[in-house]
């Protein structure tokens, strides 16, 4: 008599199997009725609106939630002209499977282990050879999107970057994310560019502007980033006929981080209704007001609110709908929120910088995927507004 947990293995394996068995007739069904639908007439039917023939079946393998389908009979008809939704379904079903292979891989993972990872997800095993194609597939494509043509002029340009974590040898070390994306004149946001650098240096945003002026970025009338050096001076040298937008969200932390935690909620309510208005006469006089009632008792914030005043207003220059949306990078943020809680937890460090920029990037692109279903900005205000003075943009 066999031992019990043979027993138990046999069953589950013949449970497998029949499910699969099950999963099976269901697309074959389905093939049917596509089939169906395609020609307007059933098996022998003969129907006034027919549009040509059954012509035998096929075979292929399918993977599927259920396991591998082996030998899946395919209808065919005579004009060649069917194409099923089935495969199309199904690989949109298993692209969670793809995507976790590829993470696993840019992680550093064995292709030996990965292949175990996947047999116990999916009940295929993916190999060297597969996991090796699902990664150059994916660098071949992002490849051909660094490399596109920009062709439409991009009035908005932000910029910022966060860090993640890179094995550089023997140690640790944090790698910038460079990010730029712009907002075409028809108001749709895209993502421009996105590099991988070893700092913020004015070098490396210096590199990614020049990258993407070569491949056609023109039309540049404001920029939006936070207080850094390496970018002012990338966008003074590049851009210089655009203006540049200091974040306000930025700033205010910057000047609240020299406040008491006492007075944190009273002062960021005065200094908030500063950027609420929509005229620049309105914001100097609530301006003033913040500098009267609080220069004497914190002299440092005051001090860094007075410097950076005047950037940080550049936004009310442009039209009132548009105030919102580019006086801060938050758009940015939020997708630099979502690369780090989807590489953090799967990755945590990345074994190198090749692997780092391939997986941030498609996770920036596929973030963002939505932005072209919805319009982000009405840019029929802008067209009409006169252009800034490059002598008065303000780096």
């Amino acid at each position: 008599m066999a031992p019990k947990h043979e027993f138990e293995h046999e069953v589950k394996l013949d449970v497998e199997a029949r499910v699969r068995q099950g999963v099976k007739a269901v697309l074959e069904e389905v093939l049917q009725d596509e089939m169906t639908q395609h020609l307007e007439a059933g098996y022998r039917e003969l129907t006034p609106t027919r549009r040509g023939e059954r012509n035998g079946y096929y075979q292929r393998n399918l993977i599927t939630p259920a396991g591998k389908i082996e030998r899946l009979e395919v209808p065919r008809d005579r004009e060649g002209e069917f194409v099923t939704e089935v495969f199309e379904r199904y690989k949109r079903m298993t692209g969670d499977v793809e995507e976790a292979i590829l993470k696993m891989y840019l992680s550093g993972i064995s292709v030996r282990k990965i292949a175990g990872v996947t047999d116990a997800l999916s009940k295929v095993r993916i190999g060297k050879d597969a996991v090796s194609r699902i990664a150059s597939r994916l660098e071949e494509q992002q490849k051909e999107w660094r490399e596109c043509s920009l062709e439409k002029k991009y009035p908005y340009l932000y910029l910022d970057a966060t860090y993640l974590k890179v094995r550089w040898g023997a140690r640790v070390t944090s790698m910038a994310l460079l990010a730029a994306v712009g907002v075409d004149e028809e108001g749709f946001r895209e993502v421009l560019g996105v590099e991988v650098a070893g700092s913020e240096k004015e070098a490396a945003y210096t590199s990614l502007l020049r990258d993407l002026i070569d491949r056609g970025l023109s039309g540049v009338r404001l920029a939006v980033s936070d207080d850094h050096e390496g970018i002012k001076a990338a966008v003074a040298g590049e851009l210089p006929g655009a203006e540049w937008q200091r974040c306000t969200v930025h700033f205010q932390r910057n000047v609240l981080s020299h406040v008491p935690s006492s007075s944190m909620s009273e002062v960021a309510e005065d200094l908030s209704a500063i950027f609420k208005v929509s005229r620049h006469k309105t914001a100097e006089a609530l301006a003033e007001e913040f500098v009267s009632l609080y220069e004497k008792s914190y002299p440092k914030a005051v001090s860094i609110f007075k410097a950076g005043l005047c950037d940080a207003l550049t936004y009310l220059s442009y039209p009132g709908t548009h105030h919102a949306r580019i006086r801060s990078t938050n758009m940015l943020e939020r997708l630099f929120k979502e690369v780090k809680r989807r590489t953090t937890r799967v990755v945590g460090v990345f074994p190198n910088e090749r692997s780092a920029s391939t997986l941030a990037t498609e996770i920036v692109l596929r973030s963002s995927e939505e932005w072209a279903l919805r319009r982000y900005l009405t840019m029929d205000a802008l067209q009409g507004a006169q252009k800034p003075n490059p002598q008065l943009s303000r780096h």
